[in-house]
């Protein structure tokens, strides 16, 4: 078994993770104003991606530059890794790809403290990939645990580049927003993402 093996059944069943749904989860998070770099890269990218309705058009046209933004955002003191091994526990089923991993070092060769892991939803189905989003998720506590780096919180996306749906990993409880957020709403996409780092 991988990440991309997990649905959130058997998540639920081989984890001991209690896992709540929570509307509004991130009702209190400060929206983030879309830098004039971001607006235009989407305004040029975000309708052709959608239209060429691929998962790597999304990813490299709608995805990748919000992630890019947040990264500036930090003042590039984060690393970002696309379609990374990312093999924590392989007898568990913790193992596999991740389409995005942010870590909070900016370190760009090894990955040393993950806390943003981005799924991209297959087939654009947002419920299917939560599993696959709470596995690499649960994967990266551990890492962290393992590193003795003293992250407490691991976010977690699951997104279709026009659609995100937030969850948060704290101890042995798994928070699934509720709610979506669209393209629309970038400012809280934004908001959100730079929470998690």
């Amino acid at each position: 078994m991988a990440y991309s093996d997990l649905t959130l059944s058997n998540f639920k069943n081989n984890f001991d993770i209690h896992i709540h749904e929570v509307a509004d989860l991130f009702k209190n998070i400060e929206p983030l104003e879309a830098s004039d770099k971001l607006k235009s890269d989407l305004k040029e990218t975000a309708e052709l991606a959608l239209a060429i309705n691929t998962e790597k058009a999304r990813s490299e046209m709608i995805i990748l530059p919000i992630l890019l933004e947040i990264r500036r955002r930090a003042n590039y003191q984060i690393s970002l890794f696309s379609g990374t091994n990312f093999d924590v526990e392989i007898e568990k089923g913790l193992n596999g790809y991740c389409d995005f991993i942010i870590s909070r070092s900016k370190e760009q060769l090894l990955i040393n403290a993950p806390v943003l892991i981005i799924i991209e939803a297959k087939n654009e189905n947002i419920k299917n990939g939560l599993g696959q989003c709470a596995g690499a998720m649960l994967a990266a506590q551990i890492f962290n645990q393992q590193q003795n780096n003293g992250i407490k919180t691991i976010y977690g996306a699951v997104t279709t580049g026009d659609i995100w749906k937030f969850i948060k990993l704290e101890d042995s409880n798994l928070f699934i927003d509720l709610n979506n957020y669209y393209i629309k709403e970038l400012a809280n996409i934004l908001g959100i993402l730079y929470q998690g780092i």
